[in-house]
């Protein structure tokens, strides 16, 4: 048995891929594959108004936002929203993670030749990123605020800002990268003006990236390049140019999983149960170790441990991989191990890595 503990791309649900197999040659009985029909027909029509309408109601997304199925990952918005929303303003970032420090990074240099400020309120970087950063709200100018960007979970360091510790930013729009646990945690999105996320963690396959935006925050000028600009892609219904289709249908088919289990705070409650096996090992034992400071900061998407040695760390991989336990391997910048167990992820896996960790455990320690 293969269990993928891949970080992303990640494990999809069966009954997706097998409905996906069961399409490939004749979508609909048009005679033509899903990556074969016209953006423009009415049959893909369908397609994106029934994901966007299915996100919208597993999300409860309030109707004064736009749901936007975009190109060039996750990691192109780091780009976009400073250049959309921060003109003339300043861009506030809470950095406790990689991404959220390339998400700085990206800030500071577009601000070199762009009219605003990107601004840092701090980094963990100096602890290896292993606790989220206390964000100073006295530090945001709430006149000049454009707005503050997070990171809701740290897939490489195995940090989370759960819903009950977002912080309280006031009138400044909240902007968070919610890409490795959107639709695994239940948030509330009227507390964010923007929220985007990668598909290939949680909500199907890379080559699509999902932006949920506040309507007053599309941007009014007629400055930015049309591809740039959320204003015309959402006037175009995410098809100012040929969208990533077959992403955009397996998207959909994922969303409909995700009802069928019940939705977004049933899968919640299965991840921290998950979440909770591996921890609950990790504590009671003095071989394995957490990184992440603080329990209450712990991901239930990404559980990021150690053995007492690299050459141990080396080891398990090896006969994890063994085993059948996939991509288990931790960041190249963290070490370690990684076991990435998103909606997808079988309860089943989590009980026979357990299983192993605890012989692991006796062989080595």
């Amino acid at each position: 048995m293969i269990y993928n503990f891949g970080a992303g791309p990640s494990v999809l649900p069966k009954e997706v891929l097998k409905k996906v197999q069961e399409e490939l040659l004749d979508f609909e009985k048009s005679g033509m594959s899903v990556m074969e029909i016209s953006h423009r027909s009415k049959s893909f029509q369908e397609v994106i108004d029934e994901a966007q309408n299915n996100l919208r109601d597993l999300m409860s997304i309030p109707q004064n936002y736009k749901i936007l199925f975009l190109q060039g990952g996750a990691s192109t918005q780091f780009s976009m929203i400073p250049m959309n929303l921060a003109l003339g303003k300043k861009a506030y970032y809470a950095i406790s993670g990689a991404f959220g420090k390339k998400a700085y990074d990206e800030a500071v240099k577009l601000s070199q030749n762009l009219d605003f400020e990107a601004i840092s309120l701090g980094s963990t970087q100096s602890e290896h990123y292993n606790h989220l950063l206390k964000i100073d709200k006295s530090k945001v100018d709430e006149q000049m605020a454009a707005y503050l960007h997070i990171t809701t979970n740290n897939t490489i360091e195995g940090t989370t800002i759960f819903p009950e510790n977002l912080p309280e930013v006031n009138s400044v729009p909240l902007i968070t990268d919610m890409s490795s646990n959107i639709l695994a945690v239940d948030y509330d999105v009227s507390k964010f003006g923007l929220i985007y996320a990668g598909a290939q963690k949680n909500l199907g396959i890379a080559g699509l990236t999902i932006v949920i935006i506040r309507e007053d925050l599309l941007n009014q000028k007629e400055s930015l390049s049309s591809m740039m600009d959320y204003r015309i892609l959402a006037q175009n219904g995410s098809m100012y140019n040929t969208p990533p289709t077959f992403a955009i249908y397996l998207a959909g088919l994922v969303f409909k999983w995700v009802k069928e289990q019940g939705g977004v705070k049933k899968l919640e409650a299965i991840n921290h149960q998950k979440a909770r096996m591996l921890y609950d090992l990790i504590d009671q034992s003095d071989f394995y170790q957490s990184p992440v400071l603080n329990e209450a900061e712990r991901s239930i998407c990404n559980v990021v441990f150690t053995s007492p040695s690299k050459e141990l760390d080396a080891l398990f991989v090896q006969k994890a991989e063994e085993k059948g336990f996939k991509s288990i391997k931790g960041h190249r910048s963290v070490g370690g191990m990684r076991a990435s167990i998103y909606n997808a992820f079988p309860i089943e896996g989590v009980l026979e890595l357990v299983k192993f960790m605890k012989e692991f455990e006796e062989e080595n320690k």
